[in-house]
């Protein structure tokens, strides 16, 4: 496997007799790639069609789950979570206030901070939230072992680290 992998990143064409210039430029390492950026969309489009179901969003769908994880937490940390703004997110928290699912809470000892706290109707509904995550991630992972899935996080998780390391671990042209 991890030698297919590796053959796969050579940037060398694919055939291309009868292809137009154009489409002589896309490598096997490009469709792999394309395949990968593929799920992530697929699965945000069935998230979306999902969480509009009850009048969210997906990321405050995410920023529900976050805040329940860690009540009290402040915008800035549900920021990093959600990878957005911190203006980008006040808004979020803005819309849940007035969906009556969360509250801000001045901090104690530093009122310029703000808490965040999960109302009872957010409560209410994470469990079918939940329910939804649970038939979109079993859709997604249908026929699919649990030894693949642990291949596939570990492959991942090696892509994601190649990524983050700098150019000096990249191996030579």
């Amino acid at each position: 496997m991890m030698l297919a992998l590796q053959s796969m990143t050579m940037v060398e064409p694919r055939n291309t007799s009868g292809i137009s210039p154009a489409k002589s430029l896309l490598t096997a390492s490009d469709e792999f790639v394309f395949l990968i950026e593929e799920v992530p969309r697929k699965l945000r489009r069935k998230f979306d069609a999902s969480t509009a179901r009850f009048g969210l969003t997906r990321t405050q769908w995410r920023a529900l789950v976050y805040i329940y994880r860690t009540p009290g937490m402040t915008q800035t940390d549900l920021s990093k979570c959600l990878e957005l703004e911190r203006a980008s997110v006040g808004h979020v928290v803005d819309q849940l206030e007035r969906m009556v699912l969360a509250e801000r809470r001045a901090a104690k000892g530093d009122r310029r901070v703000w808490e965040l706290h999960l109302l009872p109707r957010a409560i209410e509904i994470l469990p079918q939230l939940r329910a939804e995550a649970d038939m979109i991630y079993a859709r997604l992972l249908h026929m699919i072992s649990p030894t693949e899935i642990r291949a596939m996080r570990s492959l991942l998780t090696k892509m994601s680290g190649n990524l983050e390391s700098g150019s000096e671990d990249m191996p030579p042209r």
